[in-house]
This record gives structure tokens, sequence and C-alpha cells, in this order.
């Protein structure tokens, strides 16, 4: 980490480079960083998994920027696990005064640039809040479709729909939960959600 003094009245660029697997390198990344003019002192790097949400040095970075800093990454989608988490991370950090740069993306973002930059983060975020509202549709529409063909929609049962029939049968002739159990091989606790609350616990008079 850069010592405190290291900052100046026009802010340092700080730079982060991640990987999703211990497997990858980071090389591609640092060297990019290392060209864009970001000496090593001042990069931060993690090797995590996708799904861990313990990163040591993007923590690091965060507590050490300043407001007037800007944080350098190769490509967006390095500040986050997904869409979202990368615009609220950028969103925190606008509001501290720390600006967002990248490097090699399609239309590379600076949110400190009033200009393409912003303009290309905008985008962003509209295209993530597009994908939220058409995900969101195709769930739905998935489900209409799955309801119109009498399939079932959500958790499959756990027990095939022929025994819970015959478990039925059963309790319509009296039998006690405990022998439909020992009949069906459905434990009580799933029979008690198949029949409801009218199923015997006891056996036939």
């Amino acid at each position: 980490m850069p010592p405190a003094s290291a900052h100046s009245a026009r802010g340092l660029e700080l730079g982060y480079a991640r990987v999703s697997t211990t497997k990858q390198s980071l090389e591609r990344q640092l060297d990019a960083l290392s060209a864009a003019g970001i000496p090593a002192e001042r990069i931060y790097t993690d090797r995590k998994t996708g799904t861990s949400i313990e990163r040591e040095g993007l923590a690091a970075l965060l507590a050490y920027a300043r407001a007037g800093d800007a944080i350098v990454v190769h490509t967006l989608d390095r500040l986050g696990r997904n869409l979202r988490e990368v615009l609220n991370l950028v969103h925190e950090l606008s509001e501290r005064g720390v600006g967002v740069r990248s490097l090699a993306d399609p239309l590379p973002i600076n949110t400190t640039d009033e200009g393409m930059g912003r303009i290309a983060f905008l985008l962003l975020a509209l295209f993530a809040e597009m994908e939220r509202t058409y995900t969101a549709e195709r769930a739905a529409h998935a489900r209409a479709v799955a309801e119109a063909a009498g399939r079932r929609i959500g958790r499959p049962l756990a027990h095939p729909a022929d025994r819970i029939e015959h478990a039925r049968l059963l309790q319509a002739q009296g039998d006690s939960l405990g022998q439909i159990a020992a009949k069906t091989g459905i434990p009580k606790t799933s029979l008690h959600r198949y029949l409801g609350s009218t199923a015997s616990a006891e056996g036939r008079p």
C-alpha cells in the first residue's frame, strides 16, 4: 500500500486487478495497468473464486482511496461479480469523489469525464436495468407457458405422484399415518403435507 503522504491535491490513479480462480493469471491486467503509468506499489490485486465475497485487495484499495483519486481497471467487470455489483460500487465511489477508469472495455469508462466516458457508464446502467426487466419478463412467460401446459411450477414433488395418490386412497380407507407410511414409503412429515391435517394418527377401529 502506498504511504498516505503519496496523495496529492490532484489525486492518484490506483490500479486494481482481479482473477476469479487461482489458476488464472493477473499478468495481462498488470501489464495494462503498468503501461497506463500506474506503479506497482499503487496496484491492488485479488485472486479469489467468483463466489467469494472476501476480496482483501479491493477492501484495502477502497480504504486507501481519497476524493480526487481514480481507480483504474483493465475492464470494468474486474470490480465485481456481476453488473449490478459493479454499478453499485461505482455509484458509491462517485459519492466519495473517487473516479473509475477502464482501459480495455469496448466503450472505455471514465467517470471523472463528463464526455463519452460518462455517457458509456450511464449506458451500462441502462443496460443493467433493461436486463433485469427482461429476466423478469422471461421468467413470467415461462411460468405462464408451464401453467398453460398443466405443468407444476416451483420445486418438484419429493415423491412420485402415483405413490401420493395411493396414500390418499389409503387415507380415504381410514388407514393411520403410520400405516400409510409403512405401505407407501413416504415419511409421516411428508404425509402431513400431502394429505393435510385430516390424516388419522390411529388405525381403523
